[in-house]
């Protein structure tokens, strides 16, 4: 009942995406619009980056309902994320010699955001604000543009707040493959952020594989959620949790764990109710064929399953859930109460919304702001601390055969070979 539905069978994606890669690679912004034109029907004279008057054009074209929206997601965000800049380390490891850790922003980082089906202006936020404060050099934002639309106005509001200048205006795989070669208009990035779809996350994968010194932030599959709930917990609330992910695409998935027959029975009704209304209905439809409602024997076996599962979100609508927060592992993020939805922290609670999914919570950690970074070590020794390190590092050299890094601190010693 825990299976994952099948993401698209690499064997199809693969190769295509290799075949996209290689054009890019090659033809760089021909390719691009050859690309366009074909998967977004974008006229091939479009222009690639968004110009200053599409940003100016944006702002005035919002109302003042959804910028001050926009603008409290950012500062909640920025606030969570602030919080986590990174301090250097310097200690002493023994007389005279010093080490240090160092942190260091990735020069050039590139963001995609999803626009299949609709723009997502939170995803910009939640990689934009991140870029922002860790003080990269290059920001580089892509997103699909369907036809001879304009680009929605809320994406390039979100990334001007964020300070973004350079934004892509195509999707898919085409757009990964610019940021990492570049091309004469993208400018090539050192680390590639943000979901997308099948096609999008294996030209990730293979990118980071072809592309020496480029990295990505994580493996990204189909949303999902998954609910534990006990006997008081409002049906009508797990429901609609449940939809909220449900909607993403007929390949999410969502899961709910419950000691109460009465509540998933509740929940089930609550359901087709709540299903009547929504207009993505039938894409909610689909995702709950690959979802379930299973009846446990209790909470603490309700969070055992969510250990082996590993869920993207996690939420507890429990009376007491202090207890068991300590024993959950393999999450990406959690909502503890019966007022926290997982649309809280998809929008504007302040935690990051990218966070890993099909299990990868097991392994990977939600995006966060030392994502932007790279350290490095910094160590300063002196020639007695060197002497007395010396007693480490000649037997440990010898041990190993490396004659060379033994007769390196001989010579500074004064040591015959």
């Amino acid at each position: 009942m825990l299976q994952r539905p099948a993401v698209s069978a690499a064997d199809n994606v693969r190769p295509v995406c290799e075949d996209i890669l290689k054009r890019v690679q090659s033809d760089g912004d021909s390719a691009l619009r050859d690309y366009a034109k074909r998967f977004d029907g974008r006229a091939t004279d479009a222009p690639l980056l968004c110009s200053d008057l599409d940003f100016d054009d944006a702002e005035k074209q919002l109302d003042t309902e959804l910028k001050d929206a926009i603008k409290q997601a950012y500062n909640n965000i920025r606030r969570f994320h602030l919080a986590q800049v990174p301090k250097n380390i310097s200690l002493s490891t023994q007389p005279g010699v010093a080490c240090e850790l160092r942190y260091q922003a990735i020069d050039a980082v590139g963001i995609y955001v999803p626009g299949g089906s609709a723009p997502l202006p939170s995803s910009v936020l939640m990689q934009g604000v991140l870029a922002q404060i860790s003080g990269a050099q290059t920001v580089v934002l892509a997103t699909p543009v369907k036809g001879d639309t304009a680009i929605a106005p809320a994406i390039l509001y979100a990334a001007s707040l964020c300070g973004i200048k350079q934004v892509l205006q195509i999707g898919g795989a085409p757009a990964i493959a610019a940021l990492a070669y570049g091309t004469d208009t993208v400018p090539k990035v050192n680390k590639i952020f943000g979901p997308g779809n099948a096609y999008v996350t294996m030209a990730k994968q293979l990118c980071a594989q072809q592309v020496p010194g480029l990295a990505i932030d994580m493996p990204a599959g189909p949303s999902e959620v998954l609910v534990i709930a006990d006997a008081r917990a409002n049906g009508e609330f797990i429901a609609a949790d449940l939809l909220s992910q449900a909607e993403h695409g007929p390949d999410s998935q969502v899961i709910l764990l419950s000691d109460s027959a009465e509540v998933i029975a509740a929940t089930e009704k609550a359901l087709a109710e709540q299903l009547k209304t929504l207009p993505r209905a039938e894409i909610a439809k689909a995702a709950l064929e690959n979802s379930a409602l299973i009846k446990v024997q209790s909470i603490a076996q309700a969070v055992e399953v969510s250990n082996l599962y590993g869920p993207e979100h996690l939420i507890l609508q429990l009376g007491e859930s202090a207890e068991f927060l300590p024993k959950i592992k393999n999450v990406g993020s959690i909502f503890v109460g019966d007022y926290t939805p997982e649309s809280a922290g998809d929008y504007a609670s302040g935690t990051n919304h990218v966070l890993p999914t099909y299990g990868y919570s097991k392994v990977y950690s939600s995006l966060s702001l030392l994502d932007f970074y790279r350290t490095y070590t910094v160590q300063t020794v002196t020639k007695s601390g060197l002497a007395d390190l010396a007693k480490a590092i000649i037997p440990m050299a010898a041990a190993e055969g490396l004659d060379a890094h033994a007769n390196a601190v001989r010579i500074r010693l004064g040591e015959k070979q």
